[in-house]
């Protein structure tokens, strides 16, 4: 399993915008499903700072591209954010989920 960590910092103007698109992507992807991802997004408590994982199963190539409003989102980022994101990927060596 590959991990992607993405860190960014929004224009505190945009925070609200930015809040209804995450719930709009968030309800395609329930509706979605697709197979062998996660995706969660966390908002730091400064209110401004959000972090997004991403993992992948092995194997499983990026499914999110192909929906429409993930894409919407990728696109609303330019103007929300306040500067460049900072990404990292990791290799996970352990989990436990309950």
């Amino acid at each position: 399993m590959t991990v992607l960590m993405v860190r960014s910092t929004v224009k505190p103007e945009c925070v609200g915008e930015l809040e209804e698109a995450l719930k709009k992507m968030f309800a395609a992807l329930e509706s979605a499903r697709p197979e062998g991802v996660r995706y969660t997004s966390y908002r730091l408590p400064d209110g401004v700072t959000y972090v997004a994982l991403l993992e992948l199963a092995d194997g499983i190539e990026n499914p999110l591209p192909a929906i429409v409003e993930f894409r919407e989102f990728q696109a609303g980022l330019k103007d929300w954010l306040a500067g460049p994101p900072s990404a990292e990927q990791f290799e996970v060596r352990g989990a436990y989920t309950a």
